[in-house]
């Protein structure tokens, strides 16, 4: 597959280049970043260059589609679909540059991702799912806002850096309205 790159009115999500190494290395000093994804920890600079340089193979692949994201020059965050099974499923995953939390970058990068991933012209997905390590508050709020359905706790199921940990899960069907829904994991 070849990569594609999407726009929004203030974003582009595109392939990492070699000039965003230091920023991705910078971002994944962030101890939220190296708690709830699995990058390396120590995460190195060396981590940033391998990373930026397998993405294009990657998507060459079809299976972990990685775009950075940007506003402007500067990197904001990743975001992609992993896990891309040929049958109509895949993961979506992201993470943001401490710096650039809020402001609803991430919802618009998403709901642009989304969209091609579900478009008959993009992946043609029937199922997005989301994962994340229990206590990721932050990443299920976004989840639940982009429509995605709480579906429950996956023991002992991800691995990171601290080992395995419980994860929940939630899906997103191309049918599904994406209004947000209530999670009994959420309070508010």
């Amino acid at each position: 597959m070849q990569p594609v790159t999407l726009r929004t009115s203030r974003l582009e999500l595109s392939l990492p280049r070699a000039d965003d190494v230091d920023a991705i290395y910078a971002a994944c000093q962030d101890p939220d970043i190296q708690r709830y994804t699995p990058v390396p920890v120590p995460y190195e600079r060396q981590h940033a260059v391998d990373f930026v340089e397998r993405v294009a193979s990657d998507w060459e692949a079809g299976q972990h589609l990685t775009w950075a994201i940007r506003e402007g020059e500067h990197l904001v965050g990743t975001l992609g679909f992993y896990r891309v099974d040929g049958r109509g499923a895949g993961e979506i995953g992201y993470w943001m540059a401490p710096r650039f939390r809020g402001g609803g970058r991430l919802r618009e990068a998403s709901d642009a991702a989304i969209d091609w991933g579900f478009s008959p012209d993009g992946l043609g997905l029937a199922r997005i799912e989301w994962r994340a390590v229990v206590g990721n508050v932050g990443s299920a709020k976004l989840a639940r806002t982009l429509g995605f359905r709480y579906e429950g706790l996956l023991r002992q199921a991800l691995t990171g850096s601290q080992g395995r940990d419980d994860g929940w899960i939630a899906g997103l069907l191309a049918t599904d309205d994406r209004r947000p829904q209530p999670w009994s994991v959420l309070e508010d």
